[in-house]
């Protein structure tokens, strides 16, 4: 499938349930198209010319909670010994992710693991080296409604963050046990961002993504929890972090700085919750009493560590989508996940916040 394409069907269906003009669904398309051409984004080794200054790479990654490893890196390397700095990289949606990695905009980004998996499928040569946190996802649902399970649902609109997201696999397991078709519900692919708005207005009737918009809809009591993602899944993966192979060809000693310093900002997060969402909010620009809360109000609610990724539990991932038909060939994991770069010992990130985050 074309990535323009799958881009181009989300702002036709964002036409049908807001009820969008053509034109403005056309100027979407292309902005969504065009968004990071106009950007210039320097060289991992461009800005090492003079001996011992630190390289740099930009690293994607989406305002969630999955992906909170991934500011705080970039926080953390400015001040590191590391000999590389990480600048993470704002994204809204995942295809537009995708275009950014097809044209090596980027070489690192966090990403949703079945897609992941598409990509790799698609031939675009990447790796996943690292998960970005395991659970962390909920299903949820307008406040008033009356449904206790997901039969409750049926011929309702929820929201997803992609066809080929862990969240959507998951619903359709969950479909599956409760002994129902995958098309018993209407799944649209909706920007994260966008779900909370969309719940309150009634455009849809639920939506399963990662934090923090599960949250904002229910400190600001738009909705409520239907399933948690680590009930249904345990040891939930959403997102993994995918490096192109040249930079892994090319530049193996910053891949490897960029692994240790996710999983040392992991270790960091899952101790420094208050700190985390604090420093997260200024990266995401959202409000950090929501971050807090999601951080905070249980630490079940998502984690930052053991975030070593094996075979047997993305093959488990791929499995859905080869029965579903999102994926069309089964693909080795050895070729496509590489662990080599995990550090055998990890340790919190030494991180030292400015007062105001403290």
């Amino acid at each position: 499938m074309s990535w323009v394409y799958e881009l181009t069907k989300i702002f036709k269906i964002m036409k049908k349930i807001y009820q969008l003009p053509a034109v403005l669904v056309t100027i979407l398309i292309i902005l969504g198209i065009l968004r990071f051409n106009v950007l210039t984004i320097k060289d991992v080794g461009e800005n090492s010319a003079q001996s011992g200054e630190k390289k740099s790479l930009n690293v994607g990654y989406l305002p969630v909670t999955c992906h909170l490893t991934c500011p705080v890196t970039d926080f953390a390397s400015k001040s590191s010994s590391s000999t590389t700095i990480f600048k993470s990289q704002r994204f809204s949606d995942f295809p537009t992710v995708v275009s950014a990695l097809q044209t090596k905009k980027i070489q690192a980004s966090f990403m949703l693991a079945p897609l992941a998996m598409k990509m790799k499928e698609d031939g675009l040569p990447i790796k996943i080296c690292y998960l970005g946190h395991r659970d962390g996802s909920e299903l949820i649902v307008d406040k008033f409604s009356k449904a206790k399970n997901l039969r409750d649902m049926v011929g309702k609109k929820i929201a997803i963050p992609s066809f080929y997201s862990n969240q959507h696999f998951v619903l359709l397991k969950l479909l599956e046990k409760q002994g129902l078709a995958e098309n018993a519900i209407n799944f649209i692919p909706l920007p994260p961002p966008d779900m909370p708005t969309a719940l309150a207005t009634g455009a849809i009737d639920g939506f399963f993504v990662g934090e923090p918009f599960c949250a904002k809809a229910e400190i600001e009591n738009i909705g409520r929890v239907l399933y948690f993602a680590r009930d249904i899944w345990p040891d939930f993966i959403s997102c993994v972090l995918v490096v192109h192979e040249d930079l892994i060809k090319e530049q193996p000693k910053v891949v490897k700085d960029l692994v240790k310093g996710i999983a040392e900002s992991g270790a960091w997060a899952q101790l420094h919750r208050k700190e985390a969402a604090k420093l997260a909010a200024v990266y995401y620009r959202q409000d950090p009493r929501i971050l807090n809360y999601v951080l905070t109000s249980s630490p079940r609610r998502v984690s930052y560590v053991k975030l070593k990724p094996s075979e047997q539990e993305l093959q488990e991932i791929a499995d859905v989508g080869l029965k579903m038909g999102f994926l069309k060939k089964k693909i080795e994991m050895s070729t496509l996940l590489d662990v080599s770069f995990v550090p055998e010992h990890i340790l919190p990130a030494d991180i030292k916040l400015d007062k105001s985050m403290q």
